[in-house]
């Protein structure tokens, strides 16, 4: 069992801090891990967690890291557990920078309003205590104080893409600290996310890539979350990941566990796509509730655990999972049934009209040509 805030030292400039699960009966939400390292006289700070005790256990880590004029605080996406004290940079008392993916702007922005989305899709799928609005409002209310922006944050995407090539796996991303930091695009778990690896001592943060074999959120990839998860099998198998590390397990796997672990959740993957087509097989409508159902004693059967393993995440997953089989809502109501599309030939398109038809076409040809649509626009200030 670990607490909130302990220190796993990987080596003398590198801590895991150590995170906690959720319990939303009991108004504790869950924190992910931080790692902070030293590179130099540069200290790297990759998620900040949430809560006050969290904080403290943070600057705890980085008192124990090495001495440091300069700081990098990396964030690897914007789910709620991960951002907290992202204003820690600013009481470092060095320069310091701080980036964070544009694409989970939003979610940071209003965090409520992320979660209220997330939990809309399962009105009518599995049981809910609350309304949506209200369940999104009450999770989104354990993460306090929440505090994503610093007065130095910027987007990773203001800075100039990078092609990065680490053994045989080619990424694209962001290099720091003249290549000891590689923060390397992923965006399977959700729509921004960043995975980063340190070279000179070998750590692979995966964060929440490996939350789980499936995509859970709404804005999740699931070819990129295995796309992720076999590029990272592969930095391991050749040697150029040594120690695996995430958002959620409070331990560190080396080299031969961390490619058996990464492996297993490709397989279970796969193997979770191969069940949801055996229920779906028939051909037959289904609708979101029966087939969690089902997904569900799959994902029992096949040990499928994850970051945070209840009722409602798993319908989440089962969810996406219905997409990336081909199917797709009938309608827009709770719980309404799924199907594949119709493979139907479109029509003919008419083109230019003719006829009595070519008046209002005129008109509108004529409206077009009034606003100069038809040539490039001017420079605006």
């Amino acid at each position: 069992m670990t607490t909130l805030g302990e220190h796993l030292r990987i080596d003398d400039r590198t801590i895991l801090v150590l995170g906690q699960e959720l319990d939303v009966a009991h108004d504790q939400p869950d924190v992910a891990n931080a790692v902070v390292h030293r590179v130099g006289d540069t200290v790297v700070l990759v998620d900040t967690g949430v809560t006050d005790a969290f904080r403290t256990a943070l600057k705890a880590a980085i008192a124990q890291v090495g001495d440091f004029s300069r700081a990098l605080v990396l964030t690897t996406h914007g789910h709620v557990d991960h951002i907290g004290n992202n204003d820690l940079a600013d009481e470092l008392g060095v320069p310091v920078e701080h980036f964070l993916p544009a694409r989970d702007l939003d979610q940071m922005r209003d965090p409520a309003a992320y979660w209220v989305h997330q939990f809309s899709r399962l009105v009518g799928v599995v049981p809910l205590e609350a309304p949506p609005s209200l369940a999104g409002n009450k999770v989104a209310s354990l993460f306090q104080p929440l505090r994503p922006f610093g007065a130095t944050t910027r987007t990773f995407e203001e800075l100039p893409l990078e092609r990065i090539r680490i053994g045989s796996v080619r990424y694209t991303g962001w290099t720091f600290l003249d290549g000891a930091v590689r923060v390397l695009r992923s965006q399977g778990h959700c729509a921004g996310h960043v995975i980063v690896h340190l070279r000179d001592n070998g750590v692979l943060h995966l964060s929440d890539e490996d939350n789980g074999p499936c995509a859970v959120m709404a804005d999740s990839d699931q070819l990129k979350i295995q796309t992720t998860l076999s590029a990272a099998a592969t930095l391991f198998e050749e040697g150029e990941a040594t120690i695996l590390t995430d958002g959620h397990t409070f331990t560190l796997r080396r080299k031969d566990e961390a490619e058996a672990f990464l492996d297993t959740l490709l397989e279970q993957g796969i193997a979770l796509h191969e069940a949801a087509l055996g229920i779906t097989e028939d051909g037959v409508p289904i609708r979101p509730s029966a087939f969690t159902t089902r997904y569900t004693e799959a994902v029992a059967a096949l040990g499928v655990g994850g970051a945070n393993p209840n009722e409602m995440f798993a319908g989440m997953m089962a969810i996406n999972q219905l997409r990336d089989v081909g199917l797709r809502p009938e309608t827009s109501g709770a719980d309404a049934r799924w199907s594949r599309a119709a493979l139907e030939n479109p029509a003919p398109v008419a083109g230019m009209p003719h006829g009595i038809a070519i008046l209002p076409a005129a008109i509108k040809m004529l409206e077009w040509k009034l606003q100069g649509r038809d040539h490039a626009p001017e420079a605006r200030s």
